[in-house]
């Protein structure tokens, strides 16, 4: 799961892991206990160091290579400060342009779902780098 936290300006947060270098939106896997919020909140909290708050379902991805579907939320910062973490070594507020130029087009295309309030939540698929099949479907 992701969260595309959005600032006031449209602009949204990417971050840059440190494992691979990729600029992604915050996020990460549930820990079997844990309820779909309190994950989000949990993940962007460690990876950034802000506290935010989950405005609404933005999309559904599976990576049909890895068998792993992830849910995407728009999210406000609600508190907290960026900070540096071991998951993270930057970030970066971007416009709708610069998406694409840093992330995979699987990753970039969560962020600009995100980035559009206006439209029903996406049901896309891909395999980890690309989109697959049909551009986009509404559910």
């Amino acid at each position: 799961m992701a969260g595309v936290i959005i600032d006031g300006q449209g602009r949204a947060l990417l971050t840059q892991r440190r494992d691979n270098e990729h600029w992604e939106a915050p996020g990460g896997v549930l820990e079997r206990d844990e309820d779909i919020t309190t994950g989000l909140l949990r993940e962007i909290h460690e990876e950034t160091g802000l506290h935010v708050e989950p405005v609404t379902l933005t999309g559904v991805y599976k990576n049909m290579t890895r068998g792993i579907v992830a849910l995407v939320f728009r999210c406000k910062v609600i508190g907290g400060q960026l900070t540096e973490t071991d998951e993270t070594r930057a970030f970066r507020w971007v416009t709708t342009d610069e998406v694409s130029s840093l992330a995979s087009e699987a990753f970039a295309i969560r962020v600009l779902d995100a980035m559009h309030p206006d439209q029903p939540p996406a049901i896309r698929h891909h395999d980890g780098i690309h989109l697959l099949g049909s551009s986009k479907l509404h559910g």
